[in-house]
């Protein structure tokens, strides 16, 4: 497991799904869940290496983590 990741990103808590989400930006399709805070940080983790290792394995690019990004 990948434990030097730096992509941004961004969780919240979800009313209708009754957990917290995290969403990476830069990773397109790629969201985790958990009914805790720390579960769904753990299962972030998980989830983006497994991301990445599919898209190694698809000979897709990975993008190249840019830190902070900007919303509005």
């Amino acid at each position: 497991m990948n434990n030097d990741i730096k992509y941004e990103l961004i969780m919240y808590w979800s009313v209708e799904d009754d957990l917290y989400i995290v969403e990476v930006p830069e990773l397109s399709g790629y969201k985790a869940d958990g009914s805790s805070y720390f579960e769904a940080l753990s299962n972030a983790e998980i989830i983006m290496n497994e991301w990445i290792e599919t898209a190694k394995l698809m000979g897709r690019e990975i993008p190249k983590p840019k830190g902070k990004l900007v919303f509005a």
